[in-house]
């Protein structure tokens, strides 16, 4: 397992430096990119803390914090900085913490499990009390969330972080158990339990396979994109440029035998215009193809056929009074056999979270069982001492880990502002990036808001597929994870 203090962090430093200066960039010009201060990175925990507390608040009150995964410790790490004495409880059976964004470069095959694994109690906050048990269920009415092992512990103030869950099955044929045989593969699956990412490594066995045949005969590959909200809406696409990208590295015939096809239920390949425009680009150049309206139905793993509804509109009689004609909605089952299918699972809330009252229980984001909360303030709507972050929150964007680094100090400030009596006045935007990785050495740093408008951290082209982006995935990012966010310094 990775620990990366002392040692271990001042090695990572040197590496950086020097990755980073190949590219011509220094280190202080890169921790721009993050918002980050040179001197806030390589501050020890003890300094960082104590610079902080020097202005933290005396408000006290019992706080809550369910989930113990990047939203939940970022938060608890600010809070225990920030309160003069913190009364803290984070209820989460995790001892492994894992690395979530790591899981695409392990099937590439550049990273190993280990890599993206390391002990939960390295970053909990000495003076957070850590239950190792997981809520089973929320008592609104009563303050208090009892445990799967029955013990009940109330709160003046409740923060949800429990992430979100995966539902294979609701795909017809498919459950996680199938994932890495018969060629279908997904680099989400994940035992955010136990610390381990099985899916990430089946993949990379998957692709390899898929390579193998590749130099030697025709080969097709699909790739399936959310039928939900999901985490890092880039992952679908991640894991195509890389399969692309490794058929290339195999040289010979590998990527002329193989077509590679993206399917999605929607009908543009990205949110943001901008960003859509420069990945019809790449797919083009790659001679990658994408097929909008499909959705992944079912799948014959014995067969290996994919089965996708295709929805489209045909024009239907001429309406006199509106002058127009009517769009008749049509849905049609498209089989395509595949070597390799890469799947996105369905996602949803926990059933603790979407059966307690702080779920949505109307509009879009009921049927996933979200938190309920101002996208704003992140204070619940109704419980004005319940809070949420992260993946399993209501809000439009920002299911990923660059979401909750902007997240979790709007939360924390509001959440104090209600322990001392005020208004919660700090406000998230819905600020997200995906660093959309599209090749071994390009990526392309997608960055936006709520208004789908791209927000750069740094006067460079957002659009263009750069090495220094790749640099900051591979080296960088990971490093500011563990050093940065979960120690509550970003």
């Amino acid at each position: 397992m990775k620990n990366f203090e002392s040692e271990n962090f001042d090695a990572m430093v040197k590496e950086l430096d020097k990755e980073l200066k190949k590219s011509g960039l220094t280190r202080r010009e890169a921790l721009k990119l993050l918002g980050i201060g040179s001197g806030a990175l390589l501050l020890t925990p003890s300094e960082s803390s104590a610079a902080t507390r020097a202005e933290a608040s005396s408000a006290k009150g019992k706080i809550v914090i369910v989930g113990g995964g990047a939203a939940g410790i970022t938060v608890a790490a600010q809070l225990s900085n920030k309160l003069s004495n913190p009364d803290i409880t984070l209820i989460a059976p995790n001892e492994i913490h894992l690395y979530q964004p790591g899981q695409t470069l392990i099937a590439a095959g550049l990273w190993k499990e280990s890599d993206i694994q390391d002990k939960n109690a390295n970053y909990m906050p000495s003076n957070v009390k850590w239950v190792k048990d997981k809520v089973a269920q929320f008592d609104a009415a009563g303050k208090k969330v009892v445990t799967s092992k029955g013990e009940a512990i109330s709160y003046d103030y409740l923060v949800i972080a429990t992430g979100i869950e995966y539902a294979y099955e609701k795909i017809e044929g498919l459950s996680a158990d199938k994932i890495g045989s018969h060629g279908v593969a997904s680099i989400y699956l994940n035992d955010l339990d136990k610390g381990t990412a099985v899916g990430a490594i089946k993949c990379w066995e998957q692709l390899q396979a898929f390579g193998d045949k590749a130099k030697k005969e025709k080969v097709v590959g699909l790739f399936s994109d959310g039928l939900t909200p999901i985490k890092c809406g880039g992952a679908p696409k991640k894991i195509q440029y890389l399969t692309d990208g490794y058929l290339r590295k195999l040289g010979g015939t590998a990527r002329d035998n193989a077509t590679l096809d993206f399917y999605t239920p929607g009908e543009k390949m990205f949110g943001v215009p901008e960003f859509h425009d420069a990945i019809v680009k790449q797919y083009e150049a790659r001679k990658m193809k994408f097929f909008y309206s499909h959705k992944l139905k079912a799948v014959d793993t014995d067969k290996q056929v994919a089965i996708f509804e295709k929805t489209s509109k045909v024009q239907g009689k001429y309406d006199e009074l509106l002058k127009e004609y009517e769009m008749i909605e049509q849905k049609e089952n498209v089989e395509i056999k595949f070597d390799l299918l890469h799947v996105v699972p369905p996602m949803k809330a926990p059933e603790v979270v979407k059966n307690s009252d702080f779920s949505f229980k109307k509009g879009s984001a009921a049927g996933f069982g979200a938190v309920e909360v101002d996208k704003h303030t992140l204070q619940h709507l109704r419980y004005k001492e319940v809070f949420g972050i992260g993946d399993v929150i209501g809000v439009p964007v920002g299911k990923t880990g660059g979401s909750v680094r902007k997240q979790a100090p709007v939360l924390v400030e509001n959440l104090i502002a209600v322990m001392e009596g005020k208004e919660p006045k700090a406000q998230y935007h819905g600020y997200t990036v995906c660093p959309l990785i599209t090749g071994y050495g390009t990526v392309m740093m997608a960055e936006f808001d709520y208004n789908m408008k791209v927000t750069p951290s740094f006067p460079l082209d957002a659009t263009q597929e750069r090495w220094i982006w790749w640099l900051l995935k591979v080296y960088m990012l990971k490093p500011m994870y563990f050093m940065g966010m979960l120690k509550g310094r970003a």
